[in-house]
């Protein structure tokens, strides 16, 4: 099961929200049911959001065909559903771009953009993995955050791909996954993924991440992206600039796996992009139970901003950069990380 999908006029997509518990397939036949779901992170991950945008023109195309007008009111809605990951509005204009030719061509060009997307984050996933090994003494011990593999692409993954490759060359020791708070997406996604790949992991809670690095039990940090600014600042889930931090401090290698659709060279440096804010309920609350005083004011960022100084490598399926060597995402790299 792919992870979002078009089967039958309509989109298919795996609901993030009700896992690990039960593995549903949503199938949504409307763009407000498409907005909805990526509001709500029933999609998410950045490739799976480029893949959400490129499917949902489509589907805009097919209801609303010869209405060029109303199909382009619907992918601004898309587009706006999430302001921070790139690859939201990439997908949406790459099918965009095919609206003239009808909304057969529109169809076409989404479908292309899931086939690519597996086969780059294939190709990503053994470029980081041969990194890692050439970087890295004995078998690769790691520590992630967030979830960044087949649940937030169409399949595969991006640093649980790399991962994965890791594992298929028995070249990985262990995983240490952070929680990911406040919506868990590490302890809910990337631990269910870890244990459906057979990989030896331990979970633990955001602010114990840095002690694994400073204690020696991870060798590598191995996250994805939601967005690579053009003077290589990493923009990904909030809690990971401080696990770069430590990454620093304890001397371990930063490594961002992302496929090129992520970089956005139209953007400078990650203090002009957009940082989500989300809704006061997600850390004032525990379910239905109330955690904080009623009143309570909150400021609950979806992501934040690494540094490019702080990033080792960020791994595409055509490349490795080096930002904290000042490679930038737009430089040539070495012979020898192509």
């Amino acid at each position: 099961m792919r992870t979002i999908d078009w089967q039958q006029d309509r989109v298919v997509a795996i609901d993030q929200t009700r896992l690990p518990h039960e593995l549903v397939q949503m199938r949504i036949d409307t763009v407000e049911g498409l907005v909805d779901a990526v509001k709500r992170l029933a999609i998410r991950g950045a490739p799976a959001l480029g893949a959400a945008g490129a499917l949902g023109v489509a589907l805009a195309a097919r209801l609303h065909a010869g209405d060029p007008t109303t199909v382009g009111a619907a992918a601004a809605a898309i587009r706006k559903a999430r302001p921070t990951a790139v690859n939201l509005a990439w997908g949406v204009d790459r099918a965009m771009g095919r609206l003239p030719e009808g909304a057969d061509a529109v169809l076409t060009e989404a479908l292309a953009v899931l086939e690519e997307d597996v086969a780059a984050n294939r190709a990503l996933s053994e470029r980081g993995a041969l990194w890692l090994m050439r970087h890295v003494t004995g078998p690769v011990t790691v520590q992630t955050h967030c979830n960044a593999g087949a649940l937030a692409c169409v399949e595969w993954g991006t640093a649980l791909g790399v991962v994965r490759a890791l594992h298929e060359r028995g070249a990985l020791a262990h995983v240490y996954a952070a929680e990911t708070r406040p919506l868990l997406q590490g302890a809910r996604l990337t631990v269910w993924e870890l244990a459906q790949m057979n990989v030896a992991h331990t979970l633990v809670v955001d602010s114990a991440a840095a002690t694994v690095l400073a204690r020696g039990l991870a060798k590598a940090v191995v996250v994805g992206a939601d967005r690579v600014t053009a003077n290589g600042d990493v923009i990904n889930k909030v809690g990971t600039f401080p696990l770069a931090l430590a990454a620093a401090h304890a001397g371990v290698p930063m490594v961002v796996a992302a496929p090129e659709s992520t970089i956005d060279l139209s953007t400078p440096t990650g203090a002009e992009v957009d940082i989500e804010i989300r809704g006061a309920d997600e850390i004032a609350r525990w379910g239905d139970v109330k955690v904080a005083p009623d009143g309570t004011e909150t400021l609950n960022y979806a992501f934040d901003v690494t540094p490019a100084a702080l990033v080792t490598a960020i791994v595409t399926e055509r490349r490795v950069i080096h930002p904290a060597l000042g490679g930038r995402p737009d430089d040539d790299p070495p012979a020898a990380d192509r």
